[in-house]
């Protein structure tokens, strides 16, 4: 294994795979891909090797065989290296030939060094945590909306109703992928869709089949459909309204509480308590946001992208919690992958600087993280998923619990700058 740094903390890492080794992996190749062989002469699956590669080439299992080298290699490189990497290998074949080593370079991105500025006694501005009669109305006006019903109805849709739908897309007569749905909640006027969507729905029936005609974005992310009319055929099946109860004797008595009044004083009491907490954090985010800007890094563009894809990641497993994927989400939205990607970014490199930085403050002010502490932020992860502690270290490998101690020492590296931080 060699490493070759290269500019904007970037590096191209060369592994090299004994013949024997790769011998072994284009057996693996072979015995996989053998049984869907045919040569006449030979019952299928029962070729033997030597007389495939005769016939089609000794390299006719090569690529199979680098994709089961790959990443076993790149893995044992990566435990060795000493540099952390902080993205997604970028993977060239150098050489790949019979009898001969196989050899692959991967291009990565290596964690940068970060020069601070000062990090104590940063200036912010000074934060508000005053609740007012207005933020209390407000929450009083969230907390009626959250016990809303959404009671059925029969007249014809409106904006703010939920409707429960079918709906086929088609483009020039034929149905195109991912443009399906059956049983779908969708509240009319919340802008989920692509826009003209929900507004051609109102007015409609119960098991009134109507014909939504939208236009698709001339930079959309599927090429056979951009710029391209198309026709949702709708049918609703369900129209329901939210009917919100009033603030009377019902609703506190079901609060818990004998008076309007003492609604009121506790809805006051949680609110300072969460503007408080709300607050701090503001305070802890704007504090870090000073120091970022007072330090100094060199973020390559690899270690953004794989944060970028990371988020993408994450948001896609959330709208599939709601069932909806996330091509869906881009469809109706009229947004391709790339805007959104474009989107992202900023929030990425917000959060690599800030992580950074909290990362280089924590080694500077030499902060560790006790027996104590990570047996407390077990203890806290074990109670989350209602498991005991000696479980989670069970399931938790090496590397996981070194970014548990990690994070013990970026809480104490946002305390310091916080509690340091000057407000103005």
């Amino acid at each position: 294994m060699n490493i070759e740094k290269l500019e904007h903390n970037m590096a191209k890492i060369t592994i090299e795979v004994s013949v024997e080794d790769f011998d072994k992996a284009v057996d693996k190749a072979y015995q996989k891909q053998k049984g869907q062989i045919s040569i006449p002469g030979f019952r299928k699956g029962k070729v033997p090797r030597a007389m495939v590669e005769k016939m089609y080439g000794k390299e006719v299992f090569f690529e199979e065989a680098a994709n089961i080298c790959i990443p076993e290699a790149y893995e044992k490189a990566y435990d060795e290296i000493e540099e952390e990497i902080v993205s997604q290998p970028k993977i060239d074949v150098v050489q790949i030939e019979a009898g001969k080593p196989f050899i692959f370079t991967a291009e990565v991105a290596l964690k940068p060094e970060v020069t601070l500025g000062d990090y104590k006694g940063v200036e912010i501005d000074k934060i508000d945590a005053t609740v007012t009669d207005e933020d209390i109305e407000a929450d009083i006006k969230s907390a009626l909306e959250a016990q809303a019903r959404q009671v059925s109805v029969e007249r014809a849709a409106k904006d703010g109703d939920l409707v429960v739908l079918d709906f086929e897309g088609f483009v020039d007569g034929v149905a195109f992928e991912g443009g399906k749905g059956e049983n779908y909640n969708l509240t009319l006027g919340s802008g989920s869709f692509i826009p003209g969507f929900e507004d051609q729905l109102v007015g409609k029936n119960v098991d009134e089949e109507c014909e939504v005609n939208v236009t698709f974005p001339e930079d959309y992310q599927a090429e056979e459909l951009a710029g391209k009319a198309a026709v949702f055929k709708c049918v609703i099946h369900e129209i329901k309204e939210k009917q919100i109860p009033e603030l009377d004797e019902d609703f506190i008595d079901d609060a818990g509480f004998d008076s309007v009044d003492a609604y009121k004083a506790d809805v006051k009491a949680k609110l300072e308590e969460k503007k408080t907490s709300e607050a701090k954090s503001a305070k802890e985010e704007a504090a870090i946001m000073a120091v970022v800007e007072k330090a100094t890094m060199d973020i390559p563009e690899a270690m953004v992208e794989t944060q970028v894809n990371r988020m993408i990641n994450d948001f896609a497993q959330q709208l599939s919690m709601q069932g909806l994927s996330l091509e869906q989400y881009f469809m109706f939205t009229g947004m391709t992958k790339e805007q959104f990607a474009e989107q992202t970014r900023p929030r990425a490199e917000k959060s690599i600087q800030s992580r950074l930085v909290l990362e280089a403050v924590a080694a500077a002010e030499g902060f560790t993280a006790s027996d104590e502490e990570l047996e407390a932020e077990l203890k806290e992860m074990a109670d989350a998923y209602k498991m005991e502690v000696a479980q989670i270290k069970e399931l938790l490998p090496a590397t996981e619990m070194d970014g548990l101690k990690k994070d013990i020492c970026v809480k104490k590296a946002i305390d310091v700058i916080a509690n340091n931080a000057v407000e103005k």
